[in-house]
């Protein structure tokens, strides 16, 4: 015969038993869930608290039985080893009969929803879409996919930037859900960085709220696996009536945002004055590839009065009076930087007799016209 009586007996903290009316039913079935739990996890500590006392017991009598079976070569006192293994016999009653009250406990114990049964197997199939694949593009073709797209919509990005109302650019972008795109993000961030670096700040970081706002609907997209332009509405509608957390998670991002702008247009600016000067640098190269300024900045100094008077009868006398191997030095880094030219008086000799010649023509020629109206 089936014996029933184990199911007379169930605990169930969230029974049809009449409550007071001034008491929250469903706060005392949960705090009766709670209590039964607490106590179901306090059995199940103490379970495992005399089983592990139990092993480290049983390790203890299986070493000292060892050691009396070995007294005679180890030359151990009995009295003391067989002290000792009374003592842990007696522990080891103490432990049995403290696993069988525990034993006891669980049978007399109710069952309740959590003990009553225990699933064989648990599987949930869902239904869904398959995840949206990412174009996948080279750089070449993303930066063409770019150039194209700023060509068409620029008017259209500059106007989206420069709006300021949550409710204008929700309308806007619906309007025109081409922008709803990496590319527009990607548009403004650079955007941003120029009017940093053109000292617009005020308009830049305007432009930095808008960058960050299509930032969140293409994040939101990314999350919810949906096409962006679905996620425009909801975007807006969630930033206007956010939680405090939302809103500041927000604002955090676009602080950073402006820092991280800030940063990179001064990196930019730094990196093209190094540019300009490396640029002008090199056109200011001698024929020998170094630079005037560098050498004359390292020439003693009055090497450096000499060329500043540009007097050479100074500079003869300066050379004269210094070690040859030192002078010999400084002219080839002064000839190498263009500083110092050794054909530059003879060009100058030949420049001025051809200019000589040529104005005696020239008086020639208005001579002869002047003869010949007469």
């Amino acid at each position: 015969m089936v014996d029933y009586s184990k199911w007379k007996n169930i605990e169930i903290s969230d029974d049809e038993d009449d409550t007071h009316p001034n008491i929250d039913t469903p706060s005392l079935f949960r705090w009766r869930h709670q209590a039964r739990i607490e106590r179901m996890e306090e059995q199940k500590r103490e379970k495992e608290t005399v089983e592990q006392t139990k092993k480290k017991l049983q390790d203890k009598l299986e070493e000292t039985r060892r050691k009396l079976s070995e007294k005679d070569a180890q030359d151990i006192s009995v009295t003391e080893l067989q002290n000792t293994l009374d003592a842990l016999l007696k522990e080891e009653a103490e432990l049995k009969k403290k696993e069988a009250e525990i034993h006891k406990k669980e049978e007399i114990a109710p069952w309740n929803v959590d003990t009553i049964s225990n699933p064989g197997f648990t599987k949930t199939v869902i239904n869904k879409k398959p995840p949206r694949k990412a174009e996948e593009l080279s750089d070449e073709e993303k930066e063409k996919r770019m150039q194209k797209f700023i060509k068409e919509n620029e008017k259209l990005l500059k106007e989206f930037g420069m709006l300021r109302k949550y409710d204008d650019s929700k309308k806007f972008l619906m309007e025109h859900p081409q922008l709803v795109s990496e590319d527009t993000a990607n548009y403004l961030v650079i955007w941003c960085i120029n009017l940093e670096m053109e000292d617009k700040t005020m308009l830049s970081q305007h432009v930095a709220h808008q960058c960050i706002c299509m930032q969140y609907i293409l994040e939101l997209a990314k999350q919810l696996d949906v096409d962006p332009r679905s996620c425009v509405s909801s975007f807006f509608s969630k930033i206007q009536i956010a939680e405090p957390e939302y809103k500041a998670s927000f604002e955090d991002e676009l602080r950073s945002f402006k820092d991280r702008v800030s940063r990179r247009a001064k990196e930019k600016l730094e990196a093209a004055l190094r540019e300009q000067e490396e640029e002008e640098r090199k056109a200011r190269l001698g024929p020998g590839g170094l630079d005037p300024v560098e050498v004359f900045e390292s020439l003693p100094k009055e090497l450096q009065e000499c060329f500043e008077k540009q007097d050479t009868q100074l500079l003869q006398e300066v050379i004269a009076n210094m070690p040859q191997d030192e002078a010999a030095y400084h002219m080839k880094r002064c000839v190498d930087s263009g500083l110092w030219l050794p054909e530059g008086n003879k060009k100058k000799t030949e420049s001025e007799a051809e200019n000589s010649n040529e104005a005696s023509k020239s008086s020639e020629e208005i001579y002869q016209s002047v003869d010949d109206v007469d």
